[in-house]
């Protein structure tokens, strides 16, 4: 299995091949719009215009399974990005990226980059507070812990670095720069 053997379904229902990709750089990103995390938006969506051209691609994953942060319909949270955040990057179906019914796609980007912590931020004691409670050994597995958790592919379609919600969108761009 490789990054470009995998499939997904946008938000209109439109099937797309991650093979569509092949040597392009890519950000993959589960989303929420109601989170502490969404102006990440107006930032990813910077560094899309920013690097289109050279080959950047997004791929934005909504997902509702911390804490019920995206519940619209899929049309719902496209009008939503793209009224508040102006957004023109490929937006698929809500989805799962944890658990039973979580997109194989998850399965394969965490078995490559697991989970490495969070870094020092205002949000980082109210999440290990708030996973700790949950699962207190919630470090030790590879799951998503929370929304806006990125992927980084490089153009041979290899999993570079994930980044956590709490990392600065500034280190984000850096490796993606790098990349291209």
């Amino acid at each position: 299995m490789n990054i470009y053997d995998f499939t997904l379904t946008t938000g209109k229902g439109q099937r797309i091949s991650l093979g569509d990709y092949r040597g392009k750089v890519m950000l993959i990103v589960n989303t929420a719009t109601g989170c502490g995390f969404t102006p990440h938006y107006e930032d990813i969506e910077a560094l899309y215009e920013k690097y289109h051209e050279s080959g950047l691609e997004v791929i934005d994953i909504p997902c509702n399974q911390f804490l019920n942060q995206a519940p619209g319909t899929d049309e719902e949270i496209q009008q939503f990005c793209t009224l508040n955040y102006h957004t023109q990057f490929a937006q698929m179906k809500k989805s799962d990226v944890n658990g039973e019914n979580e997109l194989p796609l998850y399965t394969y980007l965490k078995s490559k980059k697991g989970f490495g912590g969070f870094c020092d931020g205002p949000f980082t004691k109210i999440l290990d507070d708030l996973l700790s409670k949950a699962d207190p050994n919630y470090k030790l597995t590879p799951d998503i812990k929370w929304n806006f958790t990125k992927f980084i592919i490089d153009r041979e379609g290899n999993v570079a670095a994930r980044f956590e919600p709490t990392d600065g969108m500034e280190k984000v761009g850096e490796c993606i720069k790098s990349l291209l």
